[in-house]
């Protein structure tokens, strides 16, 4: 009589870690965009600086490498580069900033990041397109907070900069708005559905 093989018990899928990612990077850029419009009247101003390490980083690094179990390189790259811009800018702030020998040369410096990661976002915009509207809105308005950010830190203009502030606003609403959905829609059973829209190109047959 043949040995029998054993049956395999199925391995549990891996939870949709985007919600995660996408919070993260909301509440995170909600406090440092709140920042740059001069809406934290009250406050220090700072109150986004140990998120871009815990949670906009840490987490959204942490969701970035989930969605390589998950096989998604679109999330994995998206993720785990937002991590490391958030850590990244912690760190700045942190140790290189006040060392900058002007006012001017930090705010260059600023420019010269958000440039790189307008680079970056300009290819994922383009990418968002074949997934739903509303990542592709989260990549848009993120573009566009970019450059407007770093058109304002190169030329030392603070309205430009409060403008920037308030459409990175704009971005985390949208942000959170497609987390709330992946949550939404993982549900079973729930009544509760946010649509996200189809895909804005059609995909290849």
């Amino acid at each position: 009589m043949a040995d029998e093989v054993p049956a395999v018990a199925p391995v549990a899928p891996v939870a949709d870690p985007a919600p995660l990612g996408l919070a993260a990077f909301a509440l995170t850029t909600f406090l440092l965009s709140a920042a740059n419009a001069h809406w934290m009247t009250a406050a220090t101003g700072n109150a986004w600086l140990g998120y871009a390490l815990a949670y906009g980083g840490g987490c959204q690094l942490l969701a970035g490498m989930w969605e390589f179990k998950n096989r998604n390189t679109f999330g994995a790259t998206a993720f785990s580069t937002y991590g490391g811009f958030w850590i990244g800018l912690f760190l700045w702030v942190q140790f290189v900033a006040p060392h900058a020998t002007s006012a001017s040369a930090a705010d260059h410096d600023l420019g010269w990041i958000l440039l790189a990661f307008a680079i970056f976002n300009t290819y994922m915009l383009l990418m968002a397109t074949a997934l739903n509207i509303a990542v592709f809105v989260v990549f848009l308005t993120l573009e566009i907070t970019e450059i407007v950010l770093f058109i304002g830190n190169f030329a030392g203009n603070t309205t430009v900069v409060h403008i920037g502030g308030v459409i990175g606003v704009i971005t985390a609403v949208a942000a959170w708005y497609t987390s709330a959905a992946g949550v939404s829609n993982s549900i079973a059973g729930n009544r509760l559905r946010l649509p996200v829209g189809p895909p804005l190109l059609a995909p290849r047959a």
